[in-house]
């Protein structure tokens, strides 16, 4: 969790949801950043197999598009809020 808490509070620009089930974070890019992105969602999707990531980089950024199923809407509620908090911080 600490880990992804310094990316968000190191690189977060946006944060929206497209749709109830899905939560879009836009990265800053920059040096490492898709492969430190990469890292985390591979590591998080061992343990928490209920999150669908897509890693998508850009000019300048990096999207993250994270969705789960109706059952973790509550943990994706969550997470946008924690999210959130942690990128107003920038």
């Amino acid at each position: 969790m600490a880990e992804w808490d310094a990316l968000f509070s190191e690189r977060l620009t946006s944060v929206s949801r497209p749709q109830p089930l899905s939560l879009r974070l836009d990265l800053a890019g920059g040096e490492g950043v898709e492969d430190r992105v990469r890292d985390l969602v591979e590591r998080e999707s061992g343990c928490c197999s209920f999150f669908t990531f897509t890693t998508t980089p850009a000019e300048g950024v990096v999207r993250l598009d994270i969705v789960v199923d109706r059952a973790h809407e509550g943990v994706l509620e969550a997470l946008a809020v924690r999210t959130a908090a942690l990128g107003a911080d920038r």
